[in-house]
């Protein structure tokens, strides 16, 4: 069973482009959000800080 698993895992090289593309694509999601909502998310944070100095 053990020999199984270290072959099982010697073999395994992962998937770099696929890690590559969901890097990518959540970097350029996380981009035209702030873009789209960047005074609303000021807004939010701005609130949330005034709120814990209270």
């Amino acid at each position: 069973m053990r020999e199984k698993w270290r072959r099982r895992l010697a073999d395994e090289r992962g998937d770099v482009p696929g890690w590559v593309l969901v890097a990518v694509m959540t970097a350029g999601l996380v981009t035209a959000l702030w873009l789209v909502a960047d005074d609303q998310l000021t807004a939010v944070l701005q609130r949330a800080v005034a709120s814990v100095g209270r």
